[in-house]
């Protein structure tokens, strides 16, 4: 089955272009904003949105992710609500929707309820950061019979014939972690990242998106040298979070990003 973040990625390649990949948390500081800011992303010519469904535990996420879930939880974000507000502007945009979710909520909901329920609202595919390799085929066989794609990561520490493996699991791209321990922007990404891409890029023809760390035009640059894309999450956040004006400052952000794209 053709998903939509396959056709993205198949136009991107032909077009001999790299992705933009955005992560907002839904529901900071409110849904209605986050609707705005995946609306500014299509606009800024991002490729997908990653949507970070709030979670009390989450999975590697450094500081400002966590406080980031933390306000949207305290204002009283749950998962039908981000199913509505992801159903409400669907139309209005063009890019792809990715579900950023701990499994843990999944399995609460019931698997194959989840993934209709995301079907049905207009996500295009899941991040399951927190399941492994050998857990996934239920969920990729899941994701696969409602058209979406299922991606999984590889870390800085993944031996080179599992992340083959992990890469030939994932459908749509392969999340690939830039660096070890937890999320949060950095002035400079590991000097080791780009040959590791490269020898990923060796065993596995499936789209590379790049994160962790990832946080300037020239980080974009850097990465999406070798890789199909580059996401970009707390960067943005803490960019929200210090302005008086946050929509205006990550729609600032993105066509900024987006200028590191070659």
């Amino acid at each position: 089955m053709k998903h939509r973040i396959d056709s993205i990625f198949a136009d991107l390649r032909a077009r001999d272009a790299k992705g933009l990949m955005p992560f907002f948390t839904a529901g900071d500081p409110d849904l209605a904003t986050t609707a705005a800011l995946i609306r500014a992303a299509d606009a800024a010519g991002a490729a997908v949105c990653e949507l970070g469904f709030p979670f009390s535990d989450p999975i590697a996420d450094g500081p400002t992710i966590q406080a980031s879930m933390q306000r949207a939880l305290d204002g009283g974000v749950d998962v039908a609500a981000i199913f509505d507000t992801v159903r409400g502007l669907r139309s209005d945009v063009k890019l792809g929707l990715v579900a950023m979710v701990s499994y843990s909520i999944v399995h609460r909901w019931g698997l194959e309820r989840f993934v209709a329920e995301a079907a049905d609202a207009g996500f295009d595919g899941f991040i399951f950061p927190d399941l492994s390799l050998e857990a996934a085929g239920p969920a990729r066989a899941a994701a696969d019979a409602a058209g979406l794609t299922l991606s999984l990561l590889v870390a800085p520490t993944t031996p080179l014939d599992r992340a083959r493996q992990i890469a030939a699991a994932c459908s749509g791209f392969v999340y690939v972690v830039a660096r070890a321990g937890i999320t949060g922007a950095r002035a400079a990404l590991p000097p080791e990242l780009t040959d590791r891409l490269r020898v990923l890029r060796e065993v596995t023809d499936v789209p590379l998106a790049v994160g962790f760390g990832v946080s300037k035009p020239e980080h974009v640059r850097d990465v999406t040298a070798v890789a199909d894309a580059a996401i970009v999450a707390s960067a943005l956040i803490d960019r929200m979070q210090t302005a008086e004006r946050p929509l205006q400052a990550a729609t600032d952000m993105l066509h900024e990003l987006a200028g590191g794209l070659w």
